[in-house]
């Protein structure tokens, strides 16, 4: 990772002119999109004052249903660390509850509130327009068939090898 010197002597985007033997690389594609998919994502929700992990929450319980911290952190890939500041700005506005556990007095169960519910619809329409510019070189079917194959090469190399007998 450059250091912010370097990284002020980098040239511009759209002044490197990448060997081929780069261009052709899935790893460095994916990698370079990726960046540039999260800076549009992140920037997109930034104008509606969310972030990406006020949507993850907030389709988790919607898709899920109620549950706790640690389960929202396994739905989400949200550290549980990172979990409660997530979970208290999300509070602040009225989007989710913390009600205490009945079977467990020490957990809180967290569940989306109608206010939550709208915000959420509002921030898929969001993402939807992003997702719009993100993907506007290519042609509707070449989307449903570029986001299936990123599903699968995902889906492949998260896959749990289960325990040796």
């Amino acid at each position: 990772m450059p250091s912010r010197a370097e990284a002020a002597d980098m040239p511009a985007d759209d002044e490197i002119e990448a060997p081929e033997r780069l261009r052709r690389r899935a790893s460095r594609l994916l990698s370079q999109m990726s960046v540039r998919s999260d800076r549009l994502i992140t920037d997109g929700l930034a104008r509606v004052d969310a972030r990406k992990w006020h949507y993850a929450v907030l389709a988790s319980l919607q898709e899920y249903g109620p549950g706790s911290q640690a389960t929202l952190s396994r739905h989400t890939g949200i550290y549980r660390s990172d979990m409660v500041g997530v979970l208290n700005e999300l509070a602040e506005r009225d989007l989710v509850e913390r009600t205490p556990d009945p079977g467990d007095r020490r957990r809180n169960v967290i569940t989306i509130t109608e206010q939550g519910r709208r915000h959420l619809h509002r921030l898929d329409e969001v993402l939807d327009d992003l997702h719009e510019e993100l993907l506007a070189p290519l042609l509707p079917e070449e989307r449903d068939q570029f986001v299936r194959m990123l599903r699968r090469l995902l889906d492949h190399h998260t896959q749990r090898t289960p325990p040796a007998p």
